[in-house]
């Protein structure tokens, strides 16, 4: 399979959206963006729509006569202020736009007839794995948070529908998105803009796929995951957070020095709302 022509990428005004709606223009012949936020005008080769996830009949026109979607759709895990988390997000809204939307998207790529869809999963499907274990692909979820729970609701429905309807469904456990390393932790999670787009494109274009899932991280020497399904798809990142790590150490502010965030991949996400035994995860 050669990368589709047409493609829809929800949540097109999030950070990996607008990531992709630009590095990924010279591979596509036309992207039809949607996001519940005003994307702004279209460009060359483009289509904007503003819709909510949570509303099958506003989601189901778009998904018509596009060969594949990447769904990134959905709200955030983290509520911050300041920069800081203070707290998770309700689940009133990761109900209706991690759940419901994404049942929707897979629903409306099913009745009409998409060959491939790429589901924005997280590592925060499997945040309670303490951090020393490199959990596999093969690891049932763990989830940290709501948000957590709804990426694995997520990951099992892209399963579910390969299985019963013969969708090609890649999901992609990303961890930390951003430009370039901002914590110390970063060095074994980050994923950088440029990785992204092509695992994206090889999560697009890879020709034998009934349900895989792929780790999305870049080339870290620090990595704290395996990604062998990865290195199938075709996809061999170029960046290291390594070549950030001696400026992290340097500054107090991007230390990883909550000794209860160290015990788990949910890092900071970890201690919201914490009520439980630290013993009884193993």
């Amino acid at each position: 399979m050669t990368t589709p022509r047409t493609i829809l990428i929800t949540g097109a005004q999030g950070a990996i959206g607008q990531t992709l709606r630009t590095c990924l223009r010279q591979h596509v012949k036309l992207m039809r963006l949607t996001d519940i936020r005003d994307i702004g005008p279209a460009g060359p080769g483009e289509e904007c729509h503003r819709a909510d996830l949570g509303d099958l009949a506003q989601i189901e026109p778009l998904v018509r006569g596009v060969d594949a979607i990447v769904h990134l759709g959905g709200a955030l895990g983290a509520i911050r202020e300041d920069g800081k988390v203070v707290g998770e997000t309700g689940w009133d809204t990761i109900l209706h736009a991690n759940i419901v939307g994404t049942y929707n998207v897979f629903e409306a790529a099913r009745r009409n007839g998409v060959k491939r869809v790429v589901y924005a999963s997280s590592i925060h499907a499997h945040g309670f794995y303490r951090r020393e274990r490199r959990p596999t692909l093969d690891d049932p979820p763990r989830p940290d948070t709501r948000y957590g729970l709804s990426k694995a609701f997520g990951e099992a429905a892209g399963r579910y529908y390969a299985d019963k309807y013969g969708l090609q469904v890649v999901a992609l456990r990303i961890a930390t998105f951003k430009q370039r390393p901002t914590l110390v932790r970063d060095l074994g999670t980050w994923i950088s803009p440029r990785d992204m787009t092509e695992l994206v494109r090889c999560s697009l274009s890879y020709p034998d796929t009934h349900f895989d899932v792929l780790w999305g991280v870049s080339a870290n020497t620090r990595s704290l995951y395996d990604n062998p399904n990865a290195r199938r798809y075709g996809y061999f990142p170029q960046d290291d957070s390594e070549a950030f790590r001696d400026e992290l150490l340097a500054n107090p502010e991007a230390a990883d020095d909550n000794a209860f965030e160290r015990l788990f991949h949910a890092a900071h996400l970890a201690s919201t709302e914490w009520a439980g035994d630290v013993s009884r995860i193993l």
